[in-house]
């Protein structure tokens, strides 16, 4: 039975990006982590069970949080782009090469895994995802309330 009071990771204001969709995503991924992490208990029956039922949503999940950043980035003209999106592509790729690893017998080790997904994800955001942040924050245009935005007009800016 997992323990829903552990937690590999807490969301911090540290890890804001200052995007509120990419911020929402990031703290969704983490709680993901820490679903796996609760779901540590030591059993494997019960750890490849939970992994089955998981992991392919979780993969989609991270999917669609990539594609949404590559999305802003390409709308703001990132120069980083490229460099961004083989990151992301080799952390797919990573996890993809893990499953098929299981699926073909290799033993499961979730809390190994799980403790990967942490890793990835903090470093991701503190150094790759911060550089976008910086990026937008020089093309944004703060609103009266203190809030950036980037308007239509600002990705022309950046991107003439």
């Amino acid at each position: 039975m997992p323990d829903n009071t552990k937690e590999l990771v807490k969301w911090s204001q540290t890890f804001s990006v200052g995007i509120k969709i990419i911020d929402d995503q990031h703290r969704e991924l983490l709680e993901l982590t820490n679903d796996m992490f609760r779901h540590c208990v030591g059993e494997e029956k019960a750890e490849r069970e939970y992994f089955e039922k998981v992991i392919h949503d979780a993969v989609d999940y991270v999917k669609i949080h990539f594609a949404t950043e590559e999305k802003i980035m390409l709308k703001t003209g990132y120069a980083g782009y490229a460099e961004h999106k083989r990151e992301h592509e080799s952390f797919v790729l990573n996890v993809v090469e893990q499953i098929q690893a299981y699926n073909a017998g290799k033993p499961l080790v979730l809390n190994t895994f799980t403790r990967f997904l942490k890793e990835w994800i903090l470093t991701h955001i503190a150094v790759s995802d911060k550089r976008y942040f910086e990026h937008f924050k020089r093309i944004a245009t703060r609103k009266a309330n203190g809030v950036l935005s980037i308007s239509q007009n600002d990705i022309q800016k950046a991107v003439s």
